[in-house]
């Protein structure tokens, strides 16, 4: 019998000042799982009072961002006046389209807090269809209730967005999405659904074993598109993140913080950045400089 494994990523370490990051997308010649074209692993970082996560602002284009806290919280602030807190079990949805600018700090009531605080979740990019890429920018918040969630025992799934085991996120994606936490105990097993072509199983914490194979934390496990379900079960108290969806409507450029499917849209992006045509965010005058600046 053929393993329902296709390749296995190893996460590759960056260090972003403030905190690590373990990235396992894009990698060599593996862009995009569905329409996940970056994915990042973020901590865990423990910070003492005063100190936190700083991401100044910062533009994109071409692609949505999701973010998802295990751990910590976030004020999120962008060019079309948004200022959301986000914590553990939300989602925050940002729609770049043809811009946007955005920060993301460790809020003062959490920074300054007696004793350490800890940042800890996963950081997502959706490449756009093609069809989307310049739709006007867009920023949706969903609180944790709001999420669908399925218990069974041992279990605990959230489908964060997209469609699975029954389920549909709130989260208004743009193609099909297969995108789920999943909080394993020692020895539950679940199912991997087939209604998404692609899927890729990533091991936040713990260890899991598919197919009779021991995968462990930062690893990201690509499944056969024709392996049917794919059964993960627990060696220990597990969290795994299962992504995916519709394979994306071809390859993509990147640069830095931008995507797009022509090159010159890249180049376009970085002249307006470089001569500050983006909208800043309001309340936030610090940027990242391009990095060739």
């Amino acid at each position: 019998m053929s393993s329902p494994v296709e390749r296995v990523i190893e996460p590759r370490p960056r260090d972003l000042g403030d905190f690590a990051v373990r990235r396992v997308l894009p990698a060599v010649g593996l862009q995009t799982v569905g329409p996940f074209i970056f994915f990042d692993h973020m901590g865990p970082a423990d910070f003492g009072p005063g100190q936190g996560v700083n991401v100044r602002p910062h533009p994109h284009i071409g692609l949505a961002t999701v973010t998802y806290l295990f751990e910590g919280a976030f004020m999120h602030r962008d060019s079309l006046g948004t200022a959301q807190l986000i914590r553990p079990g939300d989602v925050n949805w940002m729609v770049a389209g043809r811009g946007i600018v955005h920060s993301e700090r460790t809020p003062p009531e959490v920074r300054d807090a007696a004793g350490r605080t800890r940042a800890h979740g996963i950081q997502t990019w959706i490449a756009l269809p093609r069809a989307e890429e310049e739709r006007e920018p867009s920023f949706a918040h969903h609180g944790a209730a709001s999420l669908p969630r399925i218990e069974r025992p041992g279990v605990i799934l959230t489908v964060i967005a997209g469609t699975a085991y029954g389920e549909r996120s709130p989260v208004d994606m743009f193609s099909p999405t297969l995108y789920v936490d999943a909080q394993l105990a020692d020895g539950a097993a679940i199912e991997v659904p087939d209604e998404h072509l692609q899927r890729a199983v990533y091991v936040a914490q713990g260890r899991i074993e598919i197919a009779g194979q021991v995968y462990q934390e930062g690893q990201f496990i690509m499944l056969a598109s024709a392996a049917g379900p794919v059964s993960i079960r627990a060696l220990q108290a597990s969290r795994v993140m299962l992504a995916g969806g519709a394979a994306l409507d071809g390859p993509r450029h990147l640069y830095w913080n931008f995507v797009s499917s022509t090159r010159e849209r890249i180049d376009a992006a970085r002249r307006d950045w470089r001569e500050h045509r983006f909208a800043p965010v309001p309340g936030d005058a610090e940027r990242i400089p391009l990095p060739d600046e």
